[in-house]
């Protein structure tokens, strides 16, 4: 797998973490970067990724996307830093129930026609 895939994969896959919690938008980069552990494998290999919110303030959120291989073996890590001051209060930022099943506050857009 090219780096290059795996640094994207870090941008919208640690923007997703921050979707999370609620933001309808997910602010914009501030730091990004990537480690490589080692092969990440052949084509036709399966790479799983898994994303962690590791913090978020007011206007900073931190998350880590972990690459592992059908192993479990980390294969890469990539970090992201996101600006959220300015989306942190969206009018279509939503909260969500604390198993995160459920929209408590907010539109819930699955209820729309």
């Amino acid at each position: 797998v090219h780096g290059g895939l795996i640094l994207s994969l870090t941008d919208t896959i640690g923007s997703l973490a921050v979707a999370t919690q609620g933001h309808w938008m997910t602010g914009v980069s501030t730091d990004i970067g990537t480690s490589f552990v080692r092969p990440s494998g052949r084509a036709g290999d399966v790479l799983h990724a898994k994303a962690t919110l590791t913090g978020m303030g007011k206007s900073l959120a931190y998350t880590r996307v972990d690459f592992t291989n059908p192993k479990g073996e980390l294969v890469a890590y990539g970090y992201h830093t996101k600006y959220i001051g300015k989306s942190s209060s969206h009018a279509n930022n939503v909260k969500f129930s604390e198993d995160g099943e459920r929209v408590v506050e907010g539109e819930d857009l699955n209820d729309v026609d």
